[in-house]
């Protein structure tokens, strides 16, 4: 039996902008601001790489690092992305 995902408007990272995110990359984890969205990137103020999450049940990343400006991350890198902290 197929289930497909029907597209729904102003669903996904589009629906998150302003919501501040989290994606697991093909390597790294990013979090920050969502603040920008095209078919090759997103955008994220006050962005953070996530080197280590720890229990993922606690408020704080165990090491996250802050990054000096805004980053830019390929959708095409992005597995997966959630509201999470």
């Amino acid at each position: 039996m197929k289930k497909l995902v029907e597209e729904v408007e102003n669903e996904g990272l589009i629906g998150l902008m302003g919501e501040r995110i989290t994606c697991f990359c093909l390597n790294y984890i990013y979090t920050g601001k969502l603040v920008g969205v095209n078919e090759q990137f997103i955008k994220l103020e006050n962005a953070s790489i996530v080197y280590e999450t720890g229990p993922f049940n606690e408020k704080n990343w165990k090491d996250a690092q802050e990054l000096p400006n805004p980053v830019y991350v390929m959708t095409a890198t992005i597995e997966s992305f959630s509201v999470l902290k």
